[in-house]
């Protein structure tokens, strides 16, 4: 059975998870918006990513007999200054997911809760693969500038590996 503590701290995962769905839809509206569908079909594959992460913690729960109490989500923003900027906030998110990740895997282990600490190993390590993607794809446009042909190369490259993924 899940402590109270750690019960509250994995409901409130699934809505930093479910939030991170809803950032990532809409800046593959943004994206689409934009006509660059390559970063807008990325985006919503990472969408579509975060709400199994959700699910994963949301089956989690109840397995372990515990009650998920879902919170409301926040409207994102929906308009970024630039290519650069979106990937910018996709960077600074993902780094918020990973310390909420290892607050609660820290007070899992404070709570001498094995299996919950078990569960978010695989969460853990996503985060590095996560960060690294986002920090990789930032650089990327940071040295594009928003102009010229490059922006085209890479949004088809980013649609290509979306679809890689499928």
């Amino acid at each position: 059975m899940l402590s109270k503590k750690v019960q509250t701290a994995l409901n409130d995962q699934i809505h930093h998870e479910l939030a991170s769905a809803y950032l990532y839809l809409s800046m593959a509206a943004w994206f689409e918006a934009k006509n660059l569908p390559g970063q807008a079909k990325w985006m919503a594959k990472q969408a579509r990513e975060e709400t199994g992460h959700a699910m994963r913690i949301f089956d989690y729960v109840h397995d372990c007999d515990g009650r998920v109490v879902l919170q409301a989500v926040a409207k994102p923003p929906a308009d970024f200054k630039s290519v650069a900027d979106a990937w910018q906030k996709t960077l600074e998110h993902e780094e918020q997911v990973t310390a909420s990740i290892h607050a609660l895997a820290r007070l899992a282990a404070a709570e001498g809760d094995l299996r919950t600490q078990t569960m978010l190993q695989w969460f853990i390590t996503e985060q590095i693969e996560e960060e690294k993607t986002a920090r990789q794809i930032l650089e990327q446009a940071k040295l594009l500038r928003d102009s010229g042909p490059a922006v085209f190369f890479l949004d088809r490259h980013l649609g290509k590996e979306a679809a890689a993924k499928d």
